[in-house]
This record gives structure tokens, C-alpha cells and sequence, in this order.
């Protein structure tokens, strides 16, 4: 299978993963080195995803590209959203990579909201 198949194939079976979790993800349409949105897989509020299956991953430029997509996608939408790498080769499972400061400000919320259920 070539890498475009695979790549769009991880791509469809990532965002059926989200859709699980109930989130209505979807992948995006691929135009000829372009996208109608520059994220692989949208749908999964204030993430700007870049999916990768594939075997061997430089996990650094894919967070690069991450970013800059990210990037991008702010100057036109209006709306900033975190990169981050979505991951996985075969026979394991999906692995999220972040760059720290953008994983503190979810983690932020989610034990930000955590204390607020302790004083209920």
C-alpha cells in the first residue's frame, strides 16, 4: 500500500476512533498538496490534529508541521488551536504528541475543573 493510501486510511480510522469518544470528527478533503482545512482530522474542538501512520515518525518535524499548519490556520479562521501529532504504527495503539506548554494549558483546565468537583 502506498503511503497516501496508508496515510489517508489512518487518517479515516482516527477520526472514527474520536467519533467513539463522541466527538464528530471527520477527515479532511486532500486538494493537490492543499486542504480545505489545513488539520488532517477536524472536529475535535480547540486540537489542530496532524495524524501520521506511519512506522518510523520524526516526531519533530511532524510537530513542526503541526504548528505551522496550527499557524496557518489561525490567520484564516480566527480560531487558535493547539497542535498536536496524532500517532501510531501497526499493531499499537494511537499516541497524541504535545508540546508542553500547549499539554499544561488542557491540563490546567482538567485539574482546574477537577477542584471545582472537590468543593461540590
Amino acid at each position: 500500500m502506498n503511503s497516501k493510501k496508508k496515510g489517508a486510511r489512518g487518517e479515516r480510522e482516527l477520526a472514527k476512533v474520536l467519533r467513539e469518544y463522541g466527538f464528530e470528527t471527520r477527515r479532511t478533503q486532500q486538494y493537490a498538496g492543499g486542504t480545505e482545512e489545513s488539520a488532517d482530522v477536524v472536529g475535535l474542538p480547540y486540537i489542530h490534529i496532524e495524524c501520521k501512520r506511519v512506522e518510523k515518525l520524526n516526531i519533530d518535524e511532524a510537530m513542526e508541521q503541526a504548528r505551522g499548519d496550527a499557524i496557518t490556520a489561525y490567520l484564516f479562521d480566527d480560531e487558535q488551536n493547539l497542535p498536536a501529532v496524532f500517532h501510531r504504527k501497526n499493531g499499537k495503539k494511537w499516541k497524541v504528541t504535545m508540546y508542553l506548554d500547549d499539554w499544561m494549558k488542557l491540563y490546567q483546565e482538567f485539574y482546574s475543573g477537577k477542584r471545582l468537583e472537590e468543593k461540590e
